[in-house]
């Protein structure tokens, strides 16, 4: 009879274990996930940022010399991030190919200028730095005009900042709604052995003795469950690289492992504080509160 008892109590513990890792990984899996795109939305974000170029039109009598010297102090600049002349000849060659005919025929002359283009790193793609730097070059006396599309870094700025807000913030209530709901789990576990708790106290265990168990118990379910979610997330990470490899979402392994960490990190911390409260929370009760 008592072993058929110990069994069944067996069986119960390791299915109470079994929901409580299985919750843990889906609320850390979908933190996880609004990580993964969190991270890879400010990517994006640069990415489109790098593609915006400042165009430096050189006046007609500008020396080779200066116009080398300038390409020179352009590629050390600390916003450059790539660099390229385009002389008048090139230019009117692209022009041509793309309306489909010599317009230098028709008018009888290039109107064109030479001039160099700029890819800026994304720190630099705000209007405030892209206006101090088309104030800068323009003192240069072989800069006959700095041009680049101002409404767009406006309308690009702006957008990303309201979006890496709302995503921020996202972030936190759902960072919030998974402390909940692990909590919860954690605080039903050990709900179903308050007895041994109070019995171990009256026996005189001290609170420390009796909570060490508990958590290191919990943090254990924590690591197996924050484990169980990044197996998931690996998993959907191949999948949706494979259908949309553009993404790159495997580009970046240093982002990944952070991501992984922290996801670990998460599950250990949160079983770690939810199991403390929750055993402070019966250890606190007397012995006729614990059947309510």
């Amino acid at each position: 009879m008592n072993n058929s008892f110990d069994k069944y109590q067996k069986r119960r513990l390791r299915s109470s274990y079994f929901s409580v890792i299985i919750s843990i990984a889906l609320v850390l899996f979908l933190v996880g996930l609004l990580g993964l795109i969190l991270l890879k939305t400010n990517s994006i974000a640069n990415h489109f940022k790098e593609k915006v170029a400042v165009t430096i039109f050189l006046t007609e009598n500008a020396k080779a010399n200066d116009v080398e010297i300038l390409k020179a102090e352009l590629k050390k600049a600390e916003y450059s991030k790539d660099v390229k002349y385009i002389s008048k000849k090139e230019a009117a060659k692209k022009y041509s190919e793309e309306i489909g005919e010599d317009f230098i025929d028709f008018l009888g002359s290039n109107p064109l200028k030479n001039a160099i283009d700029v890819s800026l790193k994304s720190d630099y793609v705000t209007p405030e730095a892209m206006a101090e730097i088309e104030k800068q070059l323009l003192n240069r006396s072989i800069v006959a005009e700095v041009v680049y599309d101002k409404p767009l870094i406006e309308l690009l700025t702006k957008n990303i900042n309201r979006i890496s807000f709302w995503m921020l913030l996202f972030s936190a209530l759902f960072t919030l709604i998974a402390v909940v709901l692990i909590n919860s789990s954690i605080r039903l576990s050990v709900y179903s052995k308050r007895f041994t708790i109070k019995t171990m106290q009256m026996v005189g265990a001290t609170k420390g003795f009796i909570r060490l168990p508990f958590i290191w118990k919990s943090i254990k379910l924590g690591i197996l469950g924050a484990i169980v979610s990044i197996l998931g997330l690996i998993g959907f990470i191949f999948y949706v690289n494979k259908m949309v490899p553009e993404i790159e979402l495997l580009a970046d392994y240093k982002v990944l492992a952070i991501l992984f960490a922290g996801i670990i990190l998460m599950g250990i911390l949160i079983t770690w504080i939810s199991t403390f409260f929750a055993t402070q929370r019966f250890l606190n009760l007397r012995t006729d509160e614990l059947y309510y």
